[in-house]
């Protein structure tokens, strides 16, 4: 840069013009027209009127027209130009559309190993079995986590963002599990025992994935409660005594006739369960109300309750290796449905009162509300309650469920 132009431009006073200058090239808009600057001091319009070689005017704005800067640039040989000297005094033009360009692609690539899992492909184009349908589930998840700016959050830059996403594609890999404890869900996908630990980047994501696939709200409430019965709905266990089982009468129970409660740490050691048919229910009242009322008279009942934990899962996988069977009944809302789904596609079951004939019989006025849910196990249940719109909950047919459990020689089916 020649003194010159450092005498003419490059004063703290002219600061503000070189970069409306340098702003406008970057922009890639033409230097022309005219910039102003408002509350001008006087130490600034001198610096104008010395650059100009004229009067810079009067008032509290000061306005330069970018042509005539340019050519007195030009005449003076201190430099080719305006744009010239704005490089000279301030290094390189950058183009700014081309570099979000580039960071926008960079974004893109970062997600690009993530979406290829959502859309159920690898590299070479080819589709993972089954892929699709179980990650249909998650595209809502996928646009949440570009509308909250999670991702960006937790790594500002898309290279540090790749390395995180992949991480998260690996432990949905494993999504939803059979059983898993959480440390070693994270070893095996991670490299790190604690990369799923509460408050790191991927178990953040993780979680946020884990309450998707489960149908809860994507954004966490923060209580440990909350996150262990995320994490169990999708199989995967904070440890091995938390997770729980509600049961009555099954064989081993301790006390006939009394709800018994199984750690998952016991059901990891226990073998196949032969019970027959057992019947599954939602809510712990309908464990409690008959063992007060039929007590050891009660045939094989399990509770779910609510989403099934990790216990849930691992009892009901040792009951069907034992060669049990299963009828279900739970609460008439599209959250029950969702469980319910869950249960029949992974050990099967024959509705128990939970048809769409039982729906339309069932005494309710609570209105109905949520996603609409399929049900397999009885497809017109489904467009029933969509069309009644009545939430019915177990506890309105306790006494009907009661009178079951009381007459098990009862065609399931018929129920």
């Amino acid at each position: 840069m020649s003194d010159r132009l450092a005498r003419l431009l490059g004063g703290d006073e002219l600061t503000w013009l070189v970069d409306r200058a340098r702003t406008r090239l970057e922009r890639g808009r033409p230097l022309t027209g005219s910039v102003s600057l408002a509350g001008a001091t006087h130490g600034q319009r001198r610096a104008v009127e010395t650059l100009l070689g004229r009067r810079a005017g009067s008032g509290a704005s000061l306005s330069v027209s970018l042509e005539e800067v340019d050519r007195v640039l030009r005449a003076s040989g201190a430099c080719d130009g305006l744009a010239e000297a704005v490089a000279l005094l301030r290094g390189p033009i950058r183009d700014l559309a081309a570099l979000a360009a580039d960071r926008d692609t960079a974004w893109r690539t970062a997600f690009a190993g993530l979406d290829a899992h959502l859309d159920g492909r690898v590299a070479d184009g080819q589709v993972l079995d089954g892929r699709v349908a179980d990650r249909k589930v998650l595209a809502g998840w996928r646009g949440w986590l570009d509308s909250s700016g999670l991702v960006r959050r937790l790594a500002p830059e898309p290279a540090d963002a790749g390395s995180l996403l992949d991480r998260l594609v690996a432990v949905l890999e494993r999504l939803p599990s059979t059983g898993v404890p959480i440390g070693r869900l994270a070893a095996e996908t991670c490299g790190d025992a604690h990369a799923l630990d509460d408050g790191r980047p991927v178990a953040t994501l993780a979680l946020s994935a884990a309450r998707a696939l489960a149908g809860l709200p994507y954004a966490a409430d923060g209580g440990t409660d909350a996150r262990r019965a995320a994490w169990a709905a999708v199989g995967v266990h904070l440890d091995e005594l938390s997770s729980l089982v509600l049961s009555l009468g099954l064989p081993g129970d301790p006390i006939p006739g009394e709800p018994h409660v199984r750690t998952l740490r016991q059901l990891r050691r226990a073998e196949p369960i032969a019970a027959g048919l057992v019947r599954l229910c939602e809510n712990p009242v309908v464990v409690a109300a008959a063992a007060d009322d039929l007590g050891a008279a009660c045939p094989p009942l399990v509770c779910v309750n609510g989403r099934p934990s990790a216990a849930v899962w691992r009892l009901l996988g040792l009951l069907a290796a034992g060669g049990s069977s299963f009828a279900y009944h739970g609460d008439f809302d599209w959250g029950g449905v969702a469980i319910a789904a869950a249960v029949h596609e992974r050990v099967g079951f024959t509705p128990w009162r939970y048809d769409a004939a039982s729906y339309r019989r069932a005494a309710g006025a609570a209105p109905l509300a949520g996603r609409v849910t399929p049900t397999p196990w009885d497809p017109p249940l489904s467009e029933e309650m969509r069309r009644r719109a009545v939430r019915v909950e177990e506890e309105l047919v306790l006494a009907e469920l009661l009178s079951d459990l009381a007459a098990p020689q009862a065609k399931t089916s018929c129920w």
